[in-house]
């Protein structure tokens, strides 16, 4: 059980990135956090497992208070914690099996860490691993050879070989096209419930939330002002959360904004972009789905 308590975060600079936000979130459950830039979701996440420190409030795991544990023992913690970042954070020149593998590093000496030496059982649960995530004979791939979609699949992989008691997701699919979007969204969502597995999911896209997630936290101005079913997120609370502008033309934007980081990320990486210039027609009808 992950228990948030009372959780403020205040930048150097005076910002407050987050004002006393409290959760709880136990079971196999996807939880998706949505708001506008600069809400505090991506410093929600990042406080939970201390690559961000908070300024204030509590972080419990399993009844352990991450917020008091001291370096060597938050290393070991992070170990429980498994993350999916927004940019894969893959090592490039590596391969997909060795990237996978990189989830183990902190469970095995630093000998076998230097020279990549693996227990023959961690090996054999990254080709399962890999199997489950659509990726079987990519093992031997190098990750600068991925297409995004592939690359976030490799991430998932690498979380998950850590066998974790959370997985903590920041925007997975900003630079992925809708279709590959909904697919790494779903595979998320499957492998939490096949494992018993709480996400807490960091995403921009209101129509993917709503589609996914068992529970929504909306966040405003380092705030919570919403928690409750997908269901139960309407035009009000929409405005509650995005402010008193249209929100339509917010999350119309923010679509607009994924399609031109996607294009950027295409441009670099030769990577398609199935159906992207069509994404303003994908995000209404998602939310229409969504809200039947």
């Amino acid at each position: 059980m992950l228990q948030v308590e009372n959780l403020a975060k205040t930048y150097p600079t005076g910002q407050q990135a987050l004002k006393g936000c409290s959760l709880t979130l136990d079971k196999s459950q996807v939880v998706a956090m949505i708001g506008p830039s600069g809400a505090g979701k991506s410093t929600f996440i990042r406080c939970i497992n201390r690559l961000v420190e908070p300024t204030a409030g509590r972080v419990v795991l399993d009844g352990t208070d991450v917020t008091a544990l001291s370096g060597d023992q938050m290393a070991k913690m992070r170990r429980h914690m498994g993350m999916i970042f927004q940019e894969y954070n893959l090592v490039e020149r590596l391969t997909v099996m060795e990237n996978v593998l990189s989830g183990r590093l902190g469970f095995v000496s630093f000998w076998q860490a230097l020279f990549r030496r693996f227990p023959q059982q961690d090996v054999a649960r990254a080709f399962e691993l890999l199997e489950r995530v659509g990726l079987s004979g990519y093992e031997n791939n190098r990750a600068d050879a991925l297409s995004g979609g592939q690359r976030q699949r490799v991430g998932i992989a690498r979380a998950l070989i850590q066998e974790p008691k959370i997985l903590l997701v920041d925007e997975p699919t900003s630079s992925l096209d809708p279709k590959t979007a909904r697919t790494i969204l779903g595979l998320i969502s499957d492998l939490s419930h096949e494992r018993g597995l709480p996400v807490l999911l960091n995403i921009h896209d209101v129509g993917l939330a709503l589609m996914f997630a068992e529970r929504v936290l909306g966040l405003s101005e380092g705030e919570v002002v919403f928690d409750g079913p997908p269901r139960g997120v309407d035009e009000a609370i929409l405005t509650r959360i995005y402010g008193e502008a249209d929100w339509r033309q917010t999350i119309r934007h923010a679509g607009e904004e994924a399609d031109e980081r996607r294009d950027r990320r295409a441009g670099a990486n030769g990577d398609s972009h199935d159906g992207a210039e069509q994404s303003d027609i994908d995000e209404r009808l998602k939310w229409e789905a969504a809200r039947r």
